[in-house]
């Protein structure tokens, strides 16, 4: 009998399908599992190439980066909405990359340098995409962008590498730290002691990007995970907190006691505690700063220290990581890694150096997760230093003084932020004019004495004018030298002693080549200058005044073609030419041929007329000139030895003290800073390269602008186009003549102060912004002043600086001992002779003169002293 075959279903099919599929994934998840290895080479091959990939686009999108360098000036203030303005765009620009760039290298980076040639440099850098956007920023013209060059840096003997990463609350938004001070403050006094001579180097490098949405959810995610576990488990804390007090409750006497004496029934019975339940978890409360999407971006900030000297690099890491402690709230900077006893394990150490070195070279940002900020947690870093924060004066700004070197010019004293101190000095060639301030007595002539003794000993010229005298005594120690004893000239009218010698000058005289007119018109000017002549008030003394030294300078031409220069006439003869019918006859027949037409009809036409008082206005000076007998042994020599213009083309050092501050000592100083205008001014005869720098040094200008203020007004506009350089010193700028007093402070290079009253100090400071303030200035220390200066044609300052004292900067240059030999060498290049001798010559000189111009036998020149004996009568 047959045996049929069992039916088998389409579900019993399906069943076995299943049964054998699962039978086959479960050998080879058993294979897997016995092969493991291979399954992990798989997943490490493909990660390992796409991570090559992601390096190589990465690098090539790093390749595609520009630089900007942002500079603000001194009066940079930005507020904070344009802090925030900036940032967004900084946000923005880093999303500028290619479709294919990873997310690694869509970063913008703020890049914070210190070497110590300059304070703090702002890089930026980025998308090549986003130039555009980033040069153009809301901060105004106080800030400008420049294109960046790409830096290269020595290789260094010591490193430190350190990574920043937020520690605390992660939803806690950092410190909010106020504009003033400046926040970048901490990090600028960090690197204020850098020592480029030692290889050091400090760079914070912040990058900037973008956070992604899934990122943004995934971490809101955890967070959110994160707060609800914590809430579960403070329930189930203050449950099994409930629950023990009950317990603690029931079982104790009192509780026992109340039990017993209750007389309600059933109330024996336990408790009922109802444990608390968790609390909702609000999401603005859980996230914190995350809530948001708007402005929020991640951040990496790496810091790298360097030097050639052990221990720097080191120490200057420990400095940042305290600057960057001023951010520090709930939520605060911190150096990540571990430390393990006297080691630290992070970026400077494997195996996370090779990573930080990827990052820091390609400029790409990984940022630890924990890493998010808001815009507005980063505003003291999205800008350059402001006018709120003290930047120290490092040798880029204020180049060190060297002794014997031309280019430079001391200034004083500057102490830096580590408590070293150097001397620091100005270019010569910036250094236009200078003016110093302040109370008698607090350095303002040691001041000018170190200075110029700087510059004499690198063999530039000037000229030192001290009413005073006290200066040359001081001075004298430190230029008995050999080399510069033939170079310095001392005219000094003081007269001390009985042997007394005296240098000699005829401001009229021809025998230097100088053009008579100009002669006449310095001289003409200079008088009235003094005298308080104008075209308006005393027109006919100038007119007599002129002329009269039109026919002496004509006299003195002639003698001096005649080959007789000891013939020539002084400023003393005006007396004879104007009193003399005999003298002015015979001097106007000689020289009528050299006279122009207009002063021939003067002399015959309008002298005859004037009354004998009116001669009285211009021989009065001439008379107290003469009454004195040092100004007229100086003055009334044929062949003055004093010659500025000489002196300026030379590099002489040429010391002049007049004898006071009397009427006669004024007219006298207006004539030699005339002479001094007139001098530079003659310059324009050479080529402006071959123009010798020359700096005159006016103590006292009070005095000097009393006697001749528009002189002095003349030289602080003009002379800087013929290298000559004023420097000057006052006590109080408010007693200068207005014309002075604003042509000074207008073209002044370099402006000092030191201590004095506030009401006098005020007209410094006011020029400064009064920042330091009158009361600042007001109670500085003896010798300490403040200085504005022009390096590299800006204004560095005002700085605080000692001023430098002979004794201490150049106290291996003093040679008391060759004093006599200098004071020597000194009057004899001024041609100094004994003051009898002098004057006797002064006595004489008429006669010489007269006979000079009798001794002119020609036809022409008889017929001419018969017309004139017929016209003047």
């Amino acid at each position: 009998m047959d045996v049929a075959a069992p039916h088998v279903t389409a579900g019993e099919t399906a069943a076995g399908q299943v049964l054998d599929l699962l039978t086959s994934l479960v050998g080879a998840a058993g294979w897997l599992f016995d092969h493991w290895y291979l399954l992990a080479l798989a997943v490490a091959v493909c990660w390992a190439a796409a991570e090559m990939l992601v390096r190589r686009l990465a690098a090539r999108a790093s390749a595609e980066r520009m630089a900007l360098e942002l500079v603000a000036n001194r009066h940079f203030e930005p507020s904070l909405e344009e802090i925030f303005r900036r940032g967004v765009q900084l946000a923005r620009a880093s999303t500028s990359m290619p479709w294919w760039a990873p997310r690694r290298s869509k970063t913008v980076q703020i890049r914070l340098r210190a070497d110590g040639t300059v304070p703090l440099r702002y890089r930026i850098e980025g998308p090549a995409g986003a130039e555009r956007l980033l040069s153009i920023t809301p901060f105004g013209p106080d800030a400008t962008v420049k294109r960046a060059r790409p830096i290269t840096d020595k290789p260094r003997t010591h490193t430190v590498r350190a990574e920043f990463i937020l520690r605390g609350k992660p939803t806690a938004p950092l410190r909010e730290v106020p504009l003033d001070p400046d926040p970048l403050q901490p990090l600028v006094d960090a690197v204020a002691d850098l020592r480029p001579e030692l290889g050091d180097l400090a760079e914070i490098r912040i990058d900037l990007q973008r956070a992604a949405k899934w990122m943004l959810r995934a971490r809101r995610v955890q967070l959110m995970t994160a707060a609800r576990r914590m809430e579960r488990r403070e329930a189930q804390r203050a449950a099994r907190w409930v629950r023990h007090d009950a317990v603690s409750i029931e079982d104790s006497l009192t509780w026992q006691l109340r039990q017993l004496l209750s007389s309600r029934p059933g109330s024996g019975g336990r408790r009922l505690v109802i444990p608390p339940v968790p609390r909702r978890v609000e999401p603005a409360e859980a996230l914190g700063k995350l809530a948001e999407d708007d402005h929020l971006v991640r951040v990496q900030l790496l810091v790298m220290c360097a030097s050639n000297t052990d221990g720097r690099a080191q120490a200057r890491l420990a400095q940042i990581q305290a600057a960057l402690d001023v951010f520090g709230g709930r939520s605060r900077w911190a150096m990540r890694g571990w430390r393990i006893g006297p080691w630290r394990i992070g970026a400077d150490r494997w195996p996370t150096r090779r990573g930080f070195e990827r990052r820091w070279n390609g400029g790409l940002c990984r940022p630890p997760r924990a890493n998010w900020v808001r815009l507005e947690e980063l505003t003291g870093l999205l800008k350059p230093p402001t006018v709120h924060c003290r930047l120290p004066v490092l040798a880029g700004d204020l180049p060190t003084f060297t002794f014997k070197d031309p280019k430079l010019l001391l200034q004083g004293l500057y102490r830096g932020p580590d408590g070293r101190q150097r001397l620091v000095a100005t270019y010569a060639a910036e250094t236009l004019f200078e003016v110093a301030a302040g109370k008698a007595g607090g350095g303002k002539t040691e001041r000018a004495l170190a200075q110029a003794i700087g510059w004499a000993h690198a063999g530039g010229g000037l000229m030192f004018l001290d009413p005073h005298r006290d200066s040359w005594p001081r001075a004298r120690p430190f230029l008995a030298h050999e080399p510069l004893m033939r170079r310095i000239a001392l005219v000094d009218l003081n007269a001390l002693g009985p042997a007394a010698q005296v240098s000699s000058w005829n401001p009229l005289g021809m025998h230097h080549g100088q053009p008579a007119h100009e002669v006449v018109e310095a001289v003409t000017d200079a008088y009235a200058s003094v005298l308080g002549w104008d075209d308006a008030s005393a027109p006919r003394a100038i007119t007599i005044m002129t002329a009269s030294l039109a026919i002496l300078t004509a006299v003195n031409e002639a003698a001096c073609q005649a080959g007789r220069p000891e013939d020539q006439a002084t400023i003393f003869h005006v007396r004879a030419l104007l009193t003399d019918p005999a003298f002015r006859r015979t001097a106007l027949a000689v020289v009528a041929g050299r006279l122009d037409d207009e002063t021939r009809a003067w002399w015959q036409v309008v002298f005859p007329t004037l009354p004998p008082d009116a001669f009285a206005v211009v021989l009065n000076p001439i008379a107290r000139l003469a009454a004195n007998p040092v100004t007229r042994a100086f003055l009334g020599q044929a062949l003055g030895v004093y010659n500025i213009r000489a002196a300026m083309d030379s590099r002489m050092i040429v010391w002049v003290c007049p004898g006071g501050n009397g009427p006669t000592d004024r007219l006298l100083t207006a004539l030699l800073a005339r002479d001094l205008l007139r001098a530079a001014r003659s310059r324009r005869d050479t080529p402006e390269h071959r123009r010798m720098p020359f700096r005159p040094y006016f103590d006292e200008l009070i005095t000097l602008t009393g006697a001749a203020p528009e002189t002095i007004a003349a030289m602080f506009e003009d002379l800087r186009k013929y290298r000559v350089h004023i420097h000057g010193m006052t006590q109080l700028l408010s007693r200068l003549p207005t014309p002075v007093r604003l042509s000074l402070v207008q073209n002044a290079s370099t402006l000092a102060t030191t201590a004095g009253s506030k009401t006098a100090i005020a007209a410094v400071t006011a020029e400064w912004g009064d920042d330091p303030s009158p009361d600042r200035v007001a109670t500085l220390d003896r010798f300490e002043q403040y200085v504005s200066m022009t390096v590299h044609g800006r204004r560095v300052g005002p700085v605080q600086l000692r001023g430098p004292h002979l004794d201490d900067v150049f106290a291996d240059q003093a040679r008391p001992t060759a004093v006599p030999a200098l004071e020597r060498a000194a009057l004899a290049n001024a041609g100094a002779r004994p003051l009898h001798e002098l004057t006797d010559r002064a006595a004489e000189q008429l006669a010489r003169v007269v006979a000079f111009l009798t001794d002119q036998p020609t036809a022409g020149a008889s017929a001419a002293r018969r017309r004139s004996n017929q016209e003047f009568g």
